[in-house]
């Protein structure tokens, strides 16, 4: 598992889909996780409102290398990922469409 002061940076192939052009926002969800179901629907009004940006998201139970590498611990986790794939920013919990905004400002 990266460090926490190692640059973590993810591809297409890592996330299963192409990188947003400006930015990516990756959400790790569970099948039966009710704040999933809300953080799916904030992240995909930011990424349609905010041009060059794709919202991911990953089935946590069905990529479990990937949650342990990425020390995803509960679900749903957002991480904003650069135009390069460098993750910028990760919160776990549902996010309020300001706070998904702000920390794109990071990415962009």
């Amino acid at each position: 598992m990266p460090g926490r002061d190692e640059e973590v940076r993810l591809d297409a192939d890592d996330i299963g889909a192409e990188l947003g052009e400006r930015a990516t926002l990756v959400q790790f969800s569970s099948a039966f996780c009710q704040p999933c179901r809300a953080t799916r629907r904030t992240l995909a009004e930011v990424a349609a409102m905010v041009g060059g940006v794709t919202h991911v998201e990953i089935d946590a139970e069905a990529r479990l290398g990937l949650v342990r590498a990425l020390g995803i611990a509960a679900t749903p986790t957002t991480l904003v990922l650069d135009a390069r794939g460098r993750v910028v920013r990760r919160a776990a919990g549902q996010p309020r469409k300001a706070d998904v905004i702000a920390a794109l400002g990071a990415a962009l």
